[in-house]
């Protein structure tokens, strides 16, 4: 199945559009029946899902799990054409006790079938990808400009900037910025209810902006519906696991939000993080102590690696987990070799000069990498988010809060994510 997959779905991959270009209105690829020349616009999935169960009696399964539907589909009117329907789907029988002529025979395709399981973790995963490149490139970019939606204030040169005046100043947080991506559509989207007079909690709509206004201060309404599938589509989380929304991942969500002008952050201090160092149980609470640490005790120095191969922030994240799973695995970085334990990898990494020594990027430039190996390394935290911080243009005393996310309630999206098995794979035959 694996090589079918492979042979097949690459030549139906449409152009690329500009990750930073918003789809235009009916510019959105059309979905295509697998059987016949019917096809509707995306957003009008639901009348092909009728219409594939009443004319061509075909049941598709947690469609709303499937990352691209519209190639879904394609790849499958390509599949259907070869081989008969039967070769691929369940063949389910309605009113099997009755007699013949009252009887119907419906199909289900569903990723029981090995075939559509790789299907479906391929274009999950290649949704990730492009998420994750277009949150970089948000990320990188210092073209912002923007206003804020509650007192005007000005914003320019990053987002989380405004992101965090709002968290800060108004009590309006729709989470952490390195978790949103798509920002100016999600603004926009936001901007638009407010001039519309509407409440974006409850999302009942007011005479007038000083009455909605009072309303969302005294109800304590500064927040986003989590139960408006709209939203789902700007936070990273949900191309990360299908089927779970960041409400139900962001504990930050469900906090109350204090009707409070001055809003307290002394909390983000109580609990300090400590993060391991790569090569030994060292542990440290700022981010200049445990380099300093790697760099004086393993002569270890992430900084220089950063500046000489230009990694960007997602890069050192997989450069991170990939060391920290090589040295799990007892295995050194360098050159491959593996030991019976960790004390004796690392000794060997010390001994044989390798420890910063790389093997070449394609090897630990993965996606499978941006996954941590320890759920909880607060290292990852500490990474630079731009090359800027080193050129004054962005300074560390500015008055931007900075936010720990809390990932202790991600242990179950770890075990049940639906990519668990194909990046388990990848692992092992590397």
């Amino acid at each position: 199945c694996v090589c079918v997959l492979d042979s097949i779905l690459e030549p139906l991959c449409f152009p690329e559009q500009p990750a930073d270009a918003p789809s235009a209105p009916g510019t959105e690829p059309a979905l295509l029946c697998p059987f016949c020349p019917e096809s509707v616009p995306l957003q009008h999935k639901d009348v092909l899902l009728k219409h594939l169960l009443l004319e061509h009696k075909l049941v598709i399964a947690d469609v709303k799990l499937i990352a691209d539907l519209p190639k879904y589909m394609l790849y499958w009117k390509g599949r259907f054409l070869e081989l008969p329907l039967t070769d691929f789907c369940s063949v389910i029988k309605t009113n099997s006790t009755g007699p013949v002529e009252k009887q119907e025979v419906y199909f289900l395709l569903c990723d029981v079938l090995p075939e559509d399981r790789d299907l479906r973790e391929k274009l999950q995963q290649k949704r990730l990808e492009e998420v994750l490149e277009q949150q970089q490139q948000e990320r990188d970019d210092g073209s912002f400009h923007r206003l804020c939606m509650f007192c005007s204030e000005e914003f320019t040169g990053n987002r989380s900037s405004l992101l965090n005046h709002m968290a800060r100043e108004h009590s309006f947080g729709i989470g952490l910025p390195d978790n949103i991506v798509y920002c100016d559509q999600f603004l926009d989207t936001l901007q638009s209810k407010l001039d519309n007079l509407q409440c974006l909690y409850c999302e009942k709509t007011f005479r007038d902006k000083t009455t909605l206004k009072d309303h969302m201060r005294k109800k304590a309404h500064r927040r986003i519906n989590a139960n408006n599938s709209t939203y789902d589509r700007f936070y990273v989380i949900n191309y990360l696991e299908l089927g779970k929304t960041w409400e139900e991942v962001q504990s930050e969500d469900d906090r109350e939000l204090l009707d409070d002008e001055d809003d307290d952050w002394s909390d983000w201090q109580a609990h300090p993080v400590s993060a391991v160092c790569l090569f030994c149980d060292h542990q440290s609470e700022t981010m200049d102590q445990i380099y300093t640490h790697m760099k004086g005790a393993h002569s270890f120095d992430l900084h220089h690696l950063r500046t000489e191969l230009n990694l960007r922030f997602y890069q050192q994240v997989k450069l991170v987990n990939f060391i920290r799973r090589q040295i799990h695995q007892s295995r050194c970085y360098g050159c491959q070799q593996t030991f019976p334990s960790r004390d004796e990898v690392i000794r060997h990494i010390v001994s044989e000069g390798h420890v910063m020594k790389l093997p070449d990027a394609s090897t630990w430039n993965q996606p499978q990498y941006y996954f941590p190996t320890y759920e909880n390394d607060a290292l990852l935290c500490t990474l630079s988010d731009s090359d800027d911080d080193e050129s004054g243009e962005r300074h560390r005393g500015e008055d931007v809060p900075v936010i720990a996310e809390d990932i202790s309630d991600l242990r179950a999206l770890k075990q049940s994510s639906v990519l668990k098995q194909l990046l388990k794979n990848r692992g092992s035959s590397s």
